[in-house]
């Protein structure tokens, strides 16, 4: 400062600008609050990424440990466990993404992650390549094929054949055969595995034979009791049986035609005929030749050396004989005096063979394929005297078939097994027009 001529002392003060920059200050505020927000947004994302790092090298350890056994295992691991160890990788190939898109700054620790699930990515896809026992492709064709069968189901289902009528061979065979129908447990029960059942089937009346069941007793040889009854309702409600015993009865192998049911005679080779209404033997008569106490029986069942059976054309007996060598031979019989009217000799082993059954003349047989499915393989036609083998897969409900007899009007086959009663629809063969 300095004093003017009067003596009053003078100060100078410059000011870079006259008015004080209030706007910008308050921007600048502004802008700082918002960086404050936006980095402690980051800050809480780097924390949550940090936590699922770590999750996931926990998950990436423990995969690493399943696939390590899953190397040196020998044993076949499921489609499932694989595509469960999928469905984590791809979950953390997710977050990787996430976290390259989101996670500013050094990026060396998820490069390093990216890298090991693609390497287990391309892991996981070899073992399931060279699963030791192609369980997995097994499976796919497998899967693939019962797609196939179920297509061709459909199909045969929708152009079915109309079935030719009652009683009628105006067709060219069987040629397909339904699901099994339960229709009943026998009424001595479970333990009861050996024996018979069905309708009788008697040309003059044919719609309303009676229902019978002759379960054998557990020693799977005597046949002691048999009921009968006159109505399916009965037979499922077991009630207004009328039931018979009788002491000379041998084997599974029985039928009932017109009232009169037909057996193997206990320990001899003789054929019986009784008479329903009386349950006495009408008639005792010996098959010549035939081979008898368990020579040659079916498959998993004994003491059916003899069995007897029925279709369009009447009463018929299959059996073997020791000329034979134990293969099948068929006869026609008599139904009044049981004489033999005509045989017929096939190729076909009588011991290979689970069961047989009559349809207009040809003889059909069957053969286990497991526990679940027999299939009627082999026919013998006795109008024309061919043979072949067929393709018909039949299911079960238990594992051995001991007995089918087949009704003609109904068209249906009576099968024991295993103690249960169960009912099949035969689909013939339509001739052609």
């Amino acid at each position: 400062g300095n004093r003017d001529d009067r003596g009053v002392c003078q100060c100078s003060v410059i000011l870079p600008d006259n008015t004080f920059p209030v706007l910008r200050v308050e921007r600048l505020e502004i802008t700082a609050q918002t960086i404050s927000k936006k980095f402690e947004t980051e800050l809480s994302k780097v924390k949550e990424y940090v936590q699922l790092i770590s999750k996931y090298e926990e998950k990436l350890l423990n995969l690493t440990v399943r696939v390590s056994i899953m190397e040196k295992d020998s044993i076949s691991y499921t489609e499932l466990d694989f595509e469960l160890i999928k469905m984590e990788v791809k979950e953390m190939e997710k977050l990787i993404k996430r976290l390259k898109v989101g996670f500013s700054g050094s990026t060396v620790i998820i490069d390093q992650l990216e890298v090991e699930i693609r390497n287990m990515t391309l892991l996981v896809e070899q073992l399931e390549t060279l699963d030791k026992n192609n369980v997995l492709a097994i499976r796919r064709q497998v899967l693939a094929l019962k797609n196939r069968l179920k297509e061709c189901e459909a199909s045969k289902v929708e152009s079915t054949p109309p079935p030719p009528a009652p009683g009628s061979c105006a067709h060219g065979g069987v040629a397909n055969i339904s699901k099994p129908i339960i229709v009943q447990l026998n009424w001595l029960g479970f333990s009861y595995k050996y024996g018979a059942w069905g309708r009788d089937y008697s040309p003059q009346d044919p719609g309303n034979g009676l229902y019978w069941v002759a379960p054998l007793n557990t020693d799977g040889r005597i046949l002691q009791y048999y009921r009968l009854y006159n109505t399916k309702d009965d037979l499922l409600l077991y009630t207004n049986a009328r039931q018979n015993q009788i002491s000379y009865g041998q084997g599974s192998g029985t039928v009932v035609y017109k009232n009169n049911m037909y057996v193997n005679w206990y320990n001899s080779q003789n054929m019986a005929k009784i008479n329903l209404t009386t349950n006495k033997v009408d008639l005792s008569q010996t098959l010549p030749n035939a081979a008898y106490n368990n020579r040659f029986s079916y498959a998993n069942v004994g003491w059916q050396d003899m069995d007897f059976a029925v279709d369009e054309n009447g009463l018929w007996v299959i059996y073997a004989t020791e000329a034979s060598t134990g293969n099948i031979v068929i006869s026609k019989l008599n139904d009044t005096t049981l004489a033999v009217l005509n045989t017929w000799h096939t190729k076909q082993y009588k011991p290979s063979v689970t069961n047989t059954f009559m349809v207009c003349g040809v003889l059909y047989a069957t053969r286990t394929l497991n526990t679940r499915i027999e299939e009627i393989f082999y026919y013998y036609d006795t109008n024309t005297g061919k043979e072949g083998r067929l393709n018909i897969v039949m299911q079960k409900m238990q594992e051995t078939v001991q007995s089918i007899n087949y009704h003609p009007f109904e068209q249906k086959l009576f099968v024991y097994n295993d103690g249960y009663l169960l009912n099949y629809d035969l689909v013939f063969r339509q001739i052609p027009q």
